[in-house]
């Protein structure tokens, strides 16, 4: 890390409200004046875009460096740092790293591992080896015998912010389809169409039993530290209804127009991928990101799988949607999951905030992250 810049120049700043061509000053890691016009101090943007740092609610991309290849296990702190540098130098300055409890009898990793890559994010935290700053979010499958046993192991560590509702059972939500999960589990597992019937059965029945209390378990424990409540994959109102009763602030990746309606209405704050529109569509077959910007019912997006979707698809956005103005499309990817998680200091180009910056660059259609700072101190 380089020591901190003071002021910036000669950039296209990407303010709340509108787009300006200025300087911008920093003390003390925080963003202490914005001007129009020319300035003749500071770091020469030439030109690009200054935009907030980042803010990322929901990665599944740490377990790609944890877990290379099946059976392979790196060394958790290495891979934080690893998956820390690519989370920068997409411009994401802050960054909620996704952990799944809740596991598949066969499943290549455990709650154990999600324990080891939650001391390794602390570890990497205290010895300040991160570019971004770093949360935790704990991706709960309420249809899984082993969910709440996994939650225990996690007690109450302060670095849990968020956590997701998720029920994976076929029929339903993004399984909706079961032609999409026969498909799915039949190559994964190689299953018959006898032994892809049973596991069907199988799971329904499970779920039917265990997931409406582990819902109510976690939604109360949530409840009582503070934690954010996040549903996922949301497709009827009656879905909706349901988080609604359990306190949820944010709705992840709801498979349906109708539901992503709702969810908006109700003043959840609706997350959808970055692939999503990068891709112009989902890779399962639900609604399209895009379809919900038209509909005024998106609020936040999130790179999900692909670091670099983050930047490009709130570009993609402001570009394909007349409604929506590059200052909005860069607020569902700074300001909004900011505010939706309680992070109340960052996420905007306005006096007294945190000084977490991206100097951008288009080239085409895909943006050039140019460089990075963090309180004011360059990371990238």
């Amino acid at each position: 890390m380089t020591e901190m810049t003071h002021s910036f120049r000669n950039a296209r700043l990407v303010l709340p409200d509108e787009v300006i061509d200025g300087s911008l000053d920093i003390r003390a890691g925080l963003i202490s004046g914005i001007a129009s016009g020319a300035a003749s101090h500071g770091h020469d943007c030439e030109g690009d875009y200054l935009i907030p740092g980042l803010v990322e609610l929901h990665t599944d991309h740490l377990e790609v460096h944890y877990a290379p290849r099946p059976k392979v296990r790196w060394n958790p702190v290495s891979s934080v740092q690893a998956h820390d540098a690519q989370i920068a130098c997409a411009g994401i300055t802050t960054v909620f790293d996704a952990l799944r409890l809740g596991m598949d009898e066969d499943a290549d990793l455990k709650a154990d591992d999600m324990r080891l890559l939650a001391d390794a994010i602390e570890t990497a935290r205290a010895e300040n080896r991160l570019r971004a700053d770093h949360f935790i979010h704990l991706r709960c499958e309420v249809s899984a015998p082993d969910v709440m046993d996994g939650f225990e192991i996690f007690g109450h560590d302060p670095l849990v912010k968020l956590i997701s509702l998720m029920d994976h059972t076929p029929g339903q939500r993004q399984f909706v389809s079961l032609d999409a999960y026969k498909l799915y589990y039949k190559s994964k597992k190689g299953f018959t169409d006898e032994q892809m019937a049973e596991f069907i059965e199988k799971r329904r029945a499970r779920a039917d039993d265990i997931a409406p209390r582990n819902r109510k378990l976690l939604s109360a424990i949530a409840a009582e530290h503070g934690v954010i409540i996040a549903s996922h994959d949301d497709a009827t109102v009656a879905h909706v209804d349901e988080a609604i009763s359990l306190n949820t602030r944010i709705a992840e990746f709801p498979t349906t127009l109708e539901a992503a309606r709702a969810s908006h209405a109700a003043g959840m704050g609706v997350l959808m991928g970055g692939p999503n529109v990068v891709r112009g569509g989902s890779h399962s077959g639900n609604v399209s990101a895009k379809a919900l910007a038209e509909d005024g019912c998106l609020d936040i997006l999130s790179s999900d799988y692909v670091p670099a979707s983050l930047l490009q698809a709130a570009f993609q956005l402001a570009d394909e949607i007349d409604s929506l103005t590059l200052p909005k499309a860069m607020a569902m990817v700074t300001s909004t999951p900011a505010e939706m998680a309680g992070l109340h200091d960052r996420g905007r180009l306005v006096e007294g905030r945190r000084a977490d910056l991206v100097q951008v660059r288009m080239v085409g259609s895909v943006p050039v992250v140019r460089g990075v700072w963090r309180e004011g101190r360059r990371v990238a």
